[in-house]
């Protein structure tokens, strides 16, 4: 079976046409920003970002617009340099753009697996059953889901802590419609500023990490400005809230067989891929993917010593694929088991995100390639001023979305130093918790409280946050001297 594909692998290794695209070599780019194909890839860009940012209205997953986008647009830049007799940039140049997105890809994938593993394993849903049957006052739910959401956004990740802790509040705020909108509120606000100084917390600072512009134990330093980021505006929509007693299940569910396991695994993961990349300089994706590997192998012992599994938690008929007949010895009659699959896990993983980022990842680079990031990057950082740049990325991330934003700013490549490159980290992170829809922890949230926190109830809101996220930015620009 080896010998069959041997041929092949041989012609892979030997071709030199297949790595020619993994180079570092600057390409020779042209401006064709005023062309008929620039502008058409311009057009079909916004077109297709506003069925993004009308997904909660259409109900059209947000990848599969972006995703045509970018197909279209690299057809418009492979034609545009074409017609000027060069027909090697265009290609070389969306290579380049794919292989960093297979990095990105492969990294998220294996994160998204462990995320979906512990939820499988009812990690996060016995976090919120402990929280709820303590019975805390709804005072103190609305400090410690904050807080939690916080503290776990930088190793999960914002989307899904926001989730387990919403989950929360809506058990606990069941008729008290106030406190269900600023407990939903303070989520999205603290899991957006605790995803901020963690490469594991957001795909942004994933990007800048991998990008090696900021260093793992460098993003610590934004710590004290995300911390009043969150705490300004949760201080002054706490005063709202009428301390009354919180409502919910009372029933106490617990952790399946390995969890624990799986976290420890989690962990060392973690680990491994910022030792490998601060010490020996290699891509953070092979300590991720050294980690799912072995995540595997004990995804295989579980199922060979977990033949039932029972359908609990937040993740629903998880395994209802993977079912299992065996006969008794003696009788006609089976009984159905459920095994554990790592495989149906992945399933389970957020795969329009994923989907997404390719089209954003391949839009962004084409409109680059074109030159429409170059003529952006003399707009924004030559005729505004660094800082200035960098507050109003924040702001834009709010109105679109952080990741092509981030993506963008990352490939006009500007001159800046670790306290500007922090700065705009912190403002592309934390400035989405602006609006409700500017983040995939708020869009997350108005669908799981539906008619309750809106865009709307958030946007009451957003003075306070506003004035979180400007103090957020001077707490940095002060720690760092940049007056």
């Amino acid at each position: 079976m080896v010998l069959r594909y041997l041929p092949a692998l041989l012609l892979l290794l030997l071709s030199s046409s297949a790595w020619a695209f993994t180079g570092k070599d600057p390409l020779l780019l042209v401006d064709l920003t005023h062309s008929l194909f620039g502008i058409a890839a311009v057009a079909i860009f916004v077109i297709g970002y506003l069925f993004v940012l009308g997904e909660e209205f259409i109900h059209l997953r947000k990848s599969k617009p972006i995703m045509v986008a970018a197909g279209l647009i690299w057809l418009c830049t492979g034609i545009a340099y074409a017609l000027t007799g060069d027909t090697l940039t265009a290609g070389m140049a969306a290579r380049q753009y794919i292989l960093e997105y297979a990095e990105l890809f492969l990294f998220l994938l294996a994160a998204m697996t462990f995320i979906t593993t512990m939820e499988e394993r009812l990690v996060f849903a016995a976090l919120r059953s402990w929280l709820v049957v303590q019975r805390f006052s709804l005072r103190k739910i609305y400090w410690i889901t904050g807080g939690l959401a916080f503290v776990i956004s930088p190793i999960a990740d914002n989307l899904s802590t926001a989730l387990l802790m919403g989950a929360v509040v809506m058990a606990v705020g069941n008729h008290y419609h106030k406190f269900v909108t600023v407990g939903c509120i303070n989520i999205v606000v603290a899991a957006n500023a605790g995803g901020a100084f963690s490469p594991f917390g957001d795909i942004t600072t994933l990007m800048v990490w991998q990008k090696g512009l900021v260093e793992f134990e460098q993003f610590l330093q934004l710590f004290p400005a995300t911390v009043i980021t969150w705490l300004i505006p949760a201080i002054i929509m706490s005063r709202c809230i009428e301390d009354g007693p919180p409502s919910g299940e009372t029933n106490r569910l617990h952790m399946k067989k390995g969890a624990v396991t799986i976290i420890f695994i989690f962990l060392f993961t973690i680990t491994l891929a910022v030792l490998s990349h601060s010490t020996l300089n290699l891509p953070p994706v092979l300590g991720m993917m050294t980690g799912l590997g072995i995540l595997k192998l004990f995804g295989f012992y579980l199922s060979q010593h977990e033949p039932i599994v029972h359908e609990q938690g937040h993740i629903s008929h998880h395994h209802r694929d993977n079912i299992q007949t065996h006969k008794h010895m003696k009788g006609d009659h089976g009984d159905v088991v459920r095994r554990f699959n790592i495989f149906k896990v992945v399933e389970r993983s957020s795969w329009d995100t994923l989907m997404f980022f390719y089209g954003v990842v391949l839009c962004v680079g084409g409109l680059a390639t074109l030159g429409y990031l170059t003529v952006l990057s003399q707009l924004m950082y030559g005729g505004f001023g660094t800082t200035q740049a960098n507050i109003l990325v924040g702001i834009a991330s709010a109105l679109v979305d952080n990741i092509p934003v981030m993506f963008a700013v990352l490939s006009m490549e500007p001159q800046m130093d670790l306290s500007q490159w922090l700065l705009v980290t912190l403002t592309a992170g934390v400035g989405g918790s602006l609006l409700s829809v500017g983040s995939a922890a708020g869009i997350a949230l108005m669908g799981q409280a539906q008619g309750v926190y809106t865009f709307v109830s958030h946007l009451k809101w957003s003075w306070a946050i506003a004035i979180g996220y400007a103090a957020g930015i001077i707490t940095h620009m002060y720690l760092h001297n940049m007056f």
